[in-house]
């Protein structure tokens, strides 16, 4: 496996597509090259040099399913995933529910393999254990940490969670943007905030991507479930044949038996999958991307 950074004046110029909503040309499919590593755009995941790390588990697992070698190349947030994929600078990635929905009704990216919902709810808000917050209409006044403004479980679900309990962002509690899971915690660990909205999943797995011990914390709220949970997108130009095994070594990487070794991306292990997904799919994300100020259309 190979680690590179996409630059980070590259990037710039390719998210400015998506926040003035034009569109770049269609890149025309190249001849298949069956030898050709397959890239992929990540989140650095899991800093804690004692545990495996998620990204460079699923990499090696995937460079044995696919027979190809893998290049993971480091970006600094969800959309510039995103980015990386419409720019052809990389050949897929790997996204929660929303950043998918976003990406997918641009037109300029294809969902390749959709992690279909489950009727679980997604995310919640955790608070300190001495915190007088009890439940949700509690965060009224209060500052909240979320991860990432693209995200799923640390900013779109908690967002319509506190919708339905009455609570508008910016008028009936603050919001502050942490750069991800991580930064939510210490910001909640420090002080700087009264609760940290993130995934139930990161909840449930413990250190190192959840701090806090047994007692030291308390989770408030629950949101709806989601009807896909992430999906593998990928570049246009992408030949058929690259597209087949890309899906056929998802399913084989994201089975059960490697829930564990993956860690925070364990969760998509224990899900149905579906090659190809027709993009309406994802309709259903855009009432609760207009709770959060989102609209889906403004990114085509």
């Amino acid at each position: 496996m190979r680690r590179n950074t996409l630059p980070v004046v590259g990037l710039l110029g390719v998210a400015a597509l998506a926040i003035t909503g034009c569109q770049g040309p269609s890149a025309e499919a190249a001849p298949a090259d069956p030898d050709a590593p397959i890239t992929i755009a990540t989140l650095p995941v899991g800093e804690d040099p004692t545990a495996e790390n998620p990204t460079e588990v699923f990499a090696e697992l995937f460079e044995e399913a696919t027979g190809r070698k893998v290049e993971v190349t480091d970006v600094p947030d969800y959309l510039s995933v995103v980015e990386a994929i419409r720019a052809d600078h990389v050949d897929i990635g790997i996204m929660s529910g929303f950043p998918s929905a976003l990406a997918v009704n641009t037109g300029e990216v294809d969902p390749l393999v959709a992690f279909e919902g489950d009727d679980k709810p997604v995310s919640t808000c955790v608070v300190l254990d001495e915190s007088p917050v009890q439940e949700v209409e509690d965060l009224e006044g209060k500052t909240v940490a979320f991860a990432d403004q693209a995200s799923s479980s640390g900013y779109f679900m908690p967002v319509y969670m506190l919708h339905e309990a009455g609570l508008e962002q910016g008028e009936d509690y603050e919001a502050i943007f942490a750069g991800g899971h991580e930064g939510s915690f210490a910001a909640l660990a420090q002080g700087q905030v009264d609760a940290a909205c993130t995934a139930i999943m990161l909840t449930e797995l413990g250190k190192p991507m959840f701090p806090f011990e047994e007692g030291e914390w308390r989770a408030v709220g629950e949101s709806p479930s989601m009807a896909v949970q992430g999906t593998v997108l990928g570049r246009q130009s992408l030949d058929e044949d690259t597209r087949k095994v890309i899906a056929d070594g998802i399913a084989k990487v994201f089975s059960p038996e490697n829930a564990e070794r993956l860690g925070a991306m364990g969760a998509f292990a224990e899900l149905g999958q579906t090659v190809a997904p027709d993009p309406s799919l994802y309709a259903s994300f855009a009432e609760i991307a207009g709770v959060a100020g989102v609209e889906l259309k403004d990114l085509k």
